[in-house]
């Protein structure tokens, strides 16, 4: 196994700055509501980062079975700070996974995140300056202002090219992870398990386990309401509901999902901003900047489009223009940046680790069956 021997210096401009405080005693592992024998984290992947064992920990999935619930973190008796460790672990993961290198220029430049940040987002009002429609003052139209034959053909391209960044991501983690075993899987248990990914992904499950179980909630609010928003999304397409000069009355159904959407994400985002500003819990108490860049883009997307929302029901032309532009300038930044390269993807990864770990734990039951069968 080859050792990088500067490996402890990456990972500690990701956050991993007390891993030499670990003496490896496992308490954290014992604490660790979900840890068990075959998946003994944070203490393993730990030992991997002191000894500088990157393939090992580019082969593991025990970075995203954790959801820093904290507790490891205060009771262990050296202040090693594993929570966090396992949480540095995730984002140079995120910077392994991703192909084209600009992950790891988001989590080690901070004047490359601003300048990422602003260009997109001036990019996106300059297109909306030069290809905006007809603005009329007299009465609210939306659909004339932003005609739906540019905005919609533009949030395909733009959606799709995310899509492909982000799956070619995962297909990147899986040859990392399954990919490099010897296990020989056969394809009915990818088909079998795939229910595991999707109850992953919606649920949230393995979260409730950790004793702080407020902080599902907010992760549990937050994933619906993103889900919500999007599916929505698509729907306007169809319908139109959104992008209109004539808005729907309140108890449209695609109303009072998107209202439920913008309350989950914007109760959901504010505690989490309240909570790091106060520190007073072991998840909060370090923040990177790119955690920052990640609530601050989605508080103030979710805030633009409830202002874009509100403008459009009081009939004010242009505080619903000028809102929807720049509701479409913090989005750009927001899904360009955080889905495929930065925190926003930990919603994808980490569900499909769950899926991933499953599938391995089959395959091996399995050539356990096998071998232990008489010839």
């Amino acid at each position: 196994m080859i050792v990088n021997p500067n490996l402890l210096d990456e990972l500690a401009k990701l956050g991993a700055t007390t891993a030499n405080e670990c003496f490896n005693c496992g308490n954290c592992t014992a604490i660790c509501p979900l840890s068990g024998e075959s998946i003994p984290f944070p203490r393993r992947v730990i030992r991997y980062l002191q000894l500088g064992l990157e393939g090992k920990i580019l082969q593991s999935l025990e970075p995203w079975l954790c959801y820093y619930c904290g507790e490891c973190s205060q009771t262990c008796p050296r202040q090693a700070e594993p929570g966090e460790l396992m949480m540095a672990m995730r984002r140079y993961l995120t910077t392994k996974y991703d192909w084209t290198g600009l992950s790891k220029k988001l989590y080690s430049s901070n004047l490359w995140k601003l300048t990422s940040v602003a260009s997109l987002f001036s990019i996106t009002l300059i297109i909306i300056y030069f290809l905006h429609g007809p603005i009329v003052t007299t009465h609210t139209e939306l659909e004339t202002f932003a005609p739906a034959s540019i905005v919609h053909p533009a949030g395909y391209i733009f959606g799709t090219i995310l899509a492909l960044l982000l799956l070619s991501n995962i297909y990147r983690m899986y040859k990392y992870t399954l990919g490099s075993s010897e296990l020989d899987i056969p394809l009915s248990i990818y088909i079998q398990e795939l229910r595991t990914l999707i109850l992953h992904f919606v649920t949230q499950a393995k979260m409730r386990l950790c004793t702080e179980k407020y902080l599902w909630l907010k992760h549990w609010l937050l994933m619906t309401g993103y889900t919500a928003a999007f599916i929505l999304v698509q729907v306007d397409i169809l319908t139109k509901w959104s992008l209109t000069n004539s808005p729907p009355p309140p108890w449209h159904p695609a109303k009072i999902l998107w209202t439920y959407a913008t309350i989950a994400m914007l109760y959901a985002t504010t505690v989490m901003i309240i909570g790091r500003l106060r520190k007073s819990k072991p998840v909060h108490k370090y923040s990177h900047s790119t955690d920052w860049m990640f609530l601050i883009l989605l508080w103030l997307t979710v805030f633009t489009g409830f202002l874009v929302r509100l403008f459009m029901e009081l009939d004010l032309p242009l505080p619903t223009y000028y809102a929807f532009s720049v509701h479409l300038a913090f989005t750009v930044p927001l899904l360009g940046l955080e889905v495929p390269f930065a925190k926003w993807s930990h919603l994808a990864y980490r569900p499909f680790a769950l899926y991933f770990l499953r599938i391995k734990e089959r395959a091996l039951e399995l050539q356990k069956s096998n071998e232990s069968q008489p010839n």
